[in-house]
């Protein structure tokens, strides 16, 4: 079970992790609380442990932007959070081989059903609020996840360690879950806590052994 911590933005936030190494970090390029720029992700990035991959989010973001990001190295995988069409993902992929996973605001069963028709890697599953893209600190239906779905997927939305261990266990059989998507559940006024990303990737390592 892979583990991302999304929203990074600050140096404390990168030593937070080179000490905890989680398997993927995130890079917000949208705009949120938690975006940042391209010449503050390349310095992150270079601070960043080499063993830790790094996603870019993006929301609706024009192409050539989200192509120049993974050309330079800066991320090693693209997360669509937006809105993007098939075309968009096409568009995208003849620009670069860097892996694209497609968020989904699961508000019923059939979201999921039809992003898994994208020509994408991976899904990530997240929480649906009307007018937010992701980032609401709450969970989702989990029963609403296919049995049967083509695409292996991220869980994300609400997730901490207080619930991670009853998250793994109500996806278990529910398609291919390799891995959570964690932010805010991370955080303590709004920050990075070092202490709550080294108790949630615990949490997850001691699970995956029982």
């Amino acid at each position: 079970m892979k583990i991302k911590i999304c929203g990074i933005r600050r140096e404390e936030d990168v030593r937070y992790l080179n000490e905890t190494m989680p398997d993927y970090a995130g890079f917000i390029f949208a705009d949120t609380k938690r975006i940042v720029t391209e010449e503050q992700a390349a310095l992150l990035r270079k601070q960043l442990d080499p063993q830790i991959q790094v996603f870019g989010v993006f929301v609706n973001a024009p192409v050539e932007q989200v192509s120049v990001l993974a050309c330079k190295g800066i991320i090693n995988v693209i997360q669509l959070h937006g809105d993007e069409t098939e075309g968009y993902i096409r568009t995208l992929r003849s620009k670069t081989e860097v892996p694209v996973i497609k968020a989904v605001r699961v508000k019923k069963q059939e979201d999921i059903l039809l992003a898994d028709q994208l020509p994408v890697d991976h899904l990530l599953l997240d929480t649906y609020h009307k007018g937010q893209y992701g980032g609401t600190g709450e969970t989702f239906s989990w029963e609403l996840i296919p049995k049967d779905l083509e695409h292996s997927y991220l869980l994300a939305g609400g997730i901490r360690a207080g619930n991670i261990c009853q998250a793994l266990s109500a996806v278990e059989g529910k398609g291919r879950c390799i891995g959570v998507d964690v932010s805010g559940g991370v955080e303590t006024n709004g920050v990075k806590d070092k202490e709550k990303i080294k108790k949630l990737i615990e949490t997850v390592r001691t699970y995956r052994t029982q």
